[in-house]
């Protein structure tokens, strides 16, 4: 399938040949892309992978941390440049399962996402249908646009065809997950089987700085270095996790 093209939801085994799903040792797939009630889901041995996989912006941890998650005072939003007056439009250029883009849209950002792994844009755009047809934000996913393709080598392009200015790049390069939970750890599992690592991080941050307006922010785990490159300018953390921060010039309302 060639980036920038929609996924279309057909039967189980087609689709999963169509995305490049993992094969089990006998040759079936090892994880399936299926519809489980009202949304698309992501599944495997529940063993090793935990429960299904599937992208929900309205109930579940999505819906918890609009509501308390602390707003603008939240670690991505702060390194994003969101603050009093002002609301940058940003690019998630590695759009996992949404989650950051959602919080940044939820405080008012535009926000275009890019996710180079089939089966996760697969995801992201049966979240985002669900979440347009919703009441209570609809408004939100509204502010919201995806595109299939590859970051790393094709930035410039894909955001070319968008209408969210890069006033801010958001990248989250894979990194060796140390949560405690089984239930994460399962997760991440599943992730990291379709998605590998990313061993042209230096190379996305590249392309990034290229084509931001304004601001670069890279997440990494709080202790791990800096993507191999330019010194950060600046660094915002918490107890787990921190930014780096590649300014080119102020934001401003």
């Amino acid at each position: 399938m060639r980036p920038g093209m929609p996924v279309g939801v057909q039967g189980a085994p087609a689709l999963a040949e169509q995305l490049g799903l993992p094969k089990a040792a006998e040759g079936e797939a090892e994880l399936l892309l299926v519809r489980q009630d009202d949304r698309l889901v992501l599944a495997g041995d529940p063993r090793r992978y935990g429960r299904p996989l599937a992208v929900d912006f309205v109930t579940g941890r999505a819906a918890h941390r609009r509501r308390f998650g602390g707003g603008r005072g939240q670690l991505v939003a702060r390194a994003c440049g969101l603050a009093r007056g002002v609301t940058p439009s940003v690019v998630d250029a590695t759009a996992g399962l949404g989650r950051d883009a959602f919080v940044l849209a939820s405080l008012g950002a535009e926000v275009l996402m890019i996710e180079r792994v089939a089966a996760i844009f697969a995801l992201l755009e049966d979240g985002l249908v669900r979440a347009r047809s919703d009441s209570e934000i609809r408004d939100i996913a509204a502010r919201m646009s995806l595109v299939h393709g590859d970051a790393t080598h094709d930035l410039e392009t894909l955001v070319a065809r968008a209408t969210v200015a890069p006033q801010v790049i958001h990248l989250d390069p894979m990194f060796p997950h140390r949560d405690k939970s089984a239930l994460v750890k399962k997760e991440m599992r599943l992730f990291r089987t379709l998605a590998g690592d990313d061993p042209d991080a230096p190379r996305l941050l590249e392309a990034a700085l290229d084509v931001a307006t304004h601001r670069v922010v890279v997440k990494r785990p709080r202790k791990a270095p800096p993507i191999e490159g330019p010194t950060p300018r600046h660094v915002v953390e918490d107890k787990t996790s921190r930014y780096d921060l590649y300014v080119h010039r102020r934001l401003e309302a």
